[in-house]
Formats: C-alpha cells, structure tokens, sequence
C-alpha cells in the first residue's frame, strides 16, 4: 500500500498551515455547535460526552484522514504534486434537525433521553444508508428534481432551524452575540482581513470569549468541573440501544429522506467542483466515505450526519494540499478522545459560536436566489412555507408544553392560530417544501402535464402518509392527497386550454 502511494503530492507543505487553521476552526465549530445543542435541550453529559462526543469524532476524524488518502492516490495517479483533498465534517442542517426536530421531540413524548438518543442515533443510521445508495444513484435524482427546488427547501431549513434559535440566543445575550456577529459579517460578507491574519470565525470566537470573561457571562465553576471529564475517552458500541430507536422514527421519515438526499447531493455537486479545478475523484469512492462513516457513527453513538463540504477551489488557492485535511482528522480525534471538547466548551461562550450558524443560514438562502433563475424565485420563496410552518408549529406545542398547558385546536383556531393546517403542511417539511418547489417550477415552465405528474407524486406520498401526515400508514393523509390530486386535474385541464400559450416564447 506504501509504494502505492510514494511520490505525487506531498503528506504536509507549507500552505497546509493556512489551510489546517481555516478547516480545523471550521470543523471544530460545527462540532462544537452541534455538541451545544444537545447541551441546550438537556441531554445528559453521560451521553453527550461519553458517547456522542466519542462517536462523532471517528466519524468527522477518520473521514479527514480517508479523504487525505484518496488525494494521495489521486496525485499519484495523475503525476501531479499539488492536488487538494476534498474538505469535509458534519452536515450543519442537519444537526439542527436531529438535535430540535427529532432528539427533543422523543424527549418530549417519552421524558427518556436514553429513548430519545437512541432515536437520534437511528435517524443517522438511516441518512447513513440513504446517503450510501446516493452514491450511486445521485447522478440520475439530479435530473428528476429541479435543483432550485433542493436548494429551496434547503434554505427555508436554514432560515428557520439553523438562523431562527441562534438569531434569539445571540440577541438575548447581546454585547457579545452582536460583537461576534460583527466581526463575522466584516470577515466574510465584506472580506476584511483580521489582525495577525487570523481566520474571522476563530477572531469572532475569541473577541467573543474575552468579552464573556471579562463581564462574568462564564461560569469559572464550569471550568473546573469539565476536567471531570478529561482522560481517555473511548467510542463504545450504541448498538443495544437501536432498538428503541427505530420505535420511535417513523414519523420522523419523511424528513430524513429528502434530508439525505440533500447530502448526498451536496457531496456530488463538491466533488464536480472539484473537477472543475482539475482533480476528478472517483464519484462512488468518495462519496462512500460520507455514507460509510455516517453508519459508523451512528454505530458509536452518534447522531450527527457526515458531509464532503463545499469549497474545495478555495482551499486549493490559498496553498492548501493533503496535510490540512489529515491534521484536522487527528486533531479532532485527540480533542474528543482525550476529553476536552467539555473543557473547550467551558471556556467559550455558545452564543459567541452561534453567529457562524446566522452566517451560513444567509449564506444557504443567498445562494437558492442566486443560482436560480428569476421567473423560478416565487417557487423557491413557495418552498420555504413548510419550513417556516414546521418551525412555528415546533414552538407554539414546546411552548404549551413548557406552561403546561392543553393543546386545544380548536381554541388556537378561533384566535387566528391555525395550528393544525401548519402541523399538516409542516409534516415532512423537507420533502413537502421540494414538491410543491418542483410543481410550481414547471408550472411557471408551462409544462402543466409534466407538473401534474408531480401532483401526483405527492397525493401518492401523502396517501401513504410519507407527508402531510402523523404517521405512514395506508391513508393516513388522505384529504391532501385529495387535494393533490384535484390539482393535478387542473393542470391537465390547463395543458389542453389555448394550448397555443404554452410555449414560452424567447421575449418571455
């Protein structure tokens, strides 16, 4: 294996250095972000550093690692001495949707964390085989549905779970939240150069730090107490508790899918850029990587998906090669195995690291407008309602839970709060938001039969409850489906009235 991998692009150069900051603080702050959330619905540190942290790490760890070999080879390959590898950590939407759409909502149900855990852990084993037969199959999903459809749902996810929750902490906790955003909005919407050229988020995170110090936001009791947790801290099998878990996820199905295939997707779509400069991977092999330490990590005790991350020409351009990626895979590993990633959080405030995920919830709803053509934005807009609705719906049941209240339908009702029909629309948000993206797209396209077949497609989904339904199940969401259907009828009828206008003309 060895000589296989003799010559080609160097294990370490010196653009590494620049490249291993920027990935490393990168991958450490989704890391750490997703790590907080947990700590913020009140999953127990047992579990949270005894078993998620652990896992997570050889799913994120490893994954550095493989990739750094794979350029190798590459490089080899194709005589070349400066090939990149493919950036690569934990996928930031979807940490939010495990962490608030299924871990708190099994703990809410259940009052078990084990449960609800266990839940979490079997809702990334199941990304873990969506993703690995995506591997294959991405290529031909691509042409089926419209990508400002994907990319749409995609960004009503990130406006509302990954912006909406940090947006309310980092405005709760203002002089520091707001400081970091600064420097965040300075450093990457603006460009500007940090002191001592430090990355902006590392600079935004550290300012952010100092100030929480120095006005006794932190707690110095919570720094001595991590240490509790620092020693060696090992991944253990979770496989006893998947049981339990798949109990409880068939309602949360019809979010998982679409959410996977996102991943895999995005995984695609880097690996083509990545093309684009030069360096063509083997699609399959790579992806696999994503998809084989998903299932690993949920094996560990994780929850979180793993994802081959965009940026790769950028990387490339500041110098960097293989070593960055390598070194952040073992610098991860250490972090966790050796039990500091508590201590870390202990020392750094949440609310310093949250204006990173504002950031890139813009970021993810910029870039569905940007690459979308214009007679296409209302369907993207159109997409973002079940999100928003899912959201909404989240946060009025917690908030009744929370007050101990009864939820009474019919009471919202009355006061102008149809909670209901938001918890209808909002089930399997995801996949809802790129169905109805994809009928008004060929809608606006004119192509009125093609857009009924997708009418038809989601009264078959929702029929058998994969959306707008509590549960999948034989009918379960029967009256969407009806409505699906009538509106499909329409199109039809539509396709067929002055026929004549459907072809859309150049002017137009």
């Amino acid at each position: 294996m060895f000589k296989k991998l003799e010559g080609g692009t160097p294990w370490w150069v010196k653009g590494d250095l620049n490249g291993f900051f920027g990935l490393f603080s990168n991958v450490l702050t989704n890391f750490l972000a997703a790590v907080g959330l947990l700590i913020i619905i009140g999953m127990p540190n047992d579990i949270v550093f005894g078993s998620v942290v652990p896992g997570t790490a050889v799913a994120v760890g490893l994954g550095g690692i493989i990739l750094a070999i794979q350029a190798k080879q590459l490089s080899v390959k194709m005589k070349k001495n400066d090939v990149t590898a493919m950036p690569y950590g934990l996928s930031v939407p979807h940490y939010f949707v495990v962490a608030f759409g299924v871990i708190a909502v099994v703990y809410a149900v259940t009052n078990d964390w084990q449960t609800a855990w266990a839940a979490g852990i079997v809702w990334n084993f199941i990304q873990g085989i969506i993703m690995g037969v995506g591997s294959f199959v991405g290529i031909y999903i691509k042409k089926y549905i419209p990508r400002a459809a994907m990319l749409g749902a995609l960004a009503g996810l990130a406006i509302t779970y990954i912006a909406m929750n940090p947006a309310g902490q980092v405005f709760a906790t203002p002089y520091i939240g707001m400081t970091s955003l600064a420097i965040i909005f300075v450093g990457w919407f603006a460009l500007k150069k940090m002191p001592f050229g430090i990355p902006a988020g590392a600079f935004a995170i550290m300012i952010g730090t100092i100030l929480a110090w120095a006005t006794g936001y932190m707690d110095p009791q919570a720094v001595g107490d991590s240490f509790s947790n620092v020693g060696l801290s090992l991944p253990g099998l979770a496989l006893n508790v998947f049981g339990r878990g798949f109990a409880q996820i068939a309602p949360f199905l019809p979010a998982a899918i679409p959410l996977a295939i996102y991943d895999f997707l995005e995984s695609l779509d880097n690996l083509e850029s990545a093309e684009v400069s030069g360096e063509k991977y083997n699609v399959p092999k790579a992806m696999l990587v994503p998809a084989g330490l998903t299932l690993l990590g949920s094996f560990l005790g994780s929850p979180f998906p793993t994802i081959i991350y965009i940026g790769h020409p950028g990387w490339k351009s500041t110098g960097a090669r293989i070593g960055y990626s390598w070194v952040t895979g073992v610098a991860i590993l250490l972090l966790a195995f050796l039990g500091f990633m508590n201590f870390i959080l202990a020392i750094i405030p949440l609310v310093a690291l949250l204006p990173i995920l504002m950031y890139i919830g813009m970021v993810i709803t910029t870039q569905a407008f940007a690459t979308t053509k214009k007679e296409h934005m209302p369907a993207v807009a159109l997409s973002f309602i079940p999100l928003i609705a899912g959201f909404v719906t989240l946060q009025i049941k917690n908030a009744i839970a929370a007050t101990g209240g009864t939820l009474d339908y019919q009471a919202l009702s009355n006061t102008g709060i149809p909670l209901l029909g938001w918890e209808r629309l909002a089930a399997g948000d995801i996949l809802v938001g790129m169905m109805i993206a994809t009928i008004a797209i060929f809608i606006i396209d004119r192509k009125f039969l093609v857009s009924a077949v997708y009418a038809l497609i989601a009264a078959g989904l929702a029929f058998f409850g994969f959306i707008h339904a509590p549960a999948i199940g034989f009918a379960t969401g029967w009256e969407v489906a009806l409505g699906y259907t009538l509106m499909a009828l329409v199109l039809i009828a539509m396709n067929f009235y002055r026929k004549h206008e459907n072809v859309v003309s150049e002017t137009e």
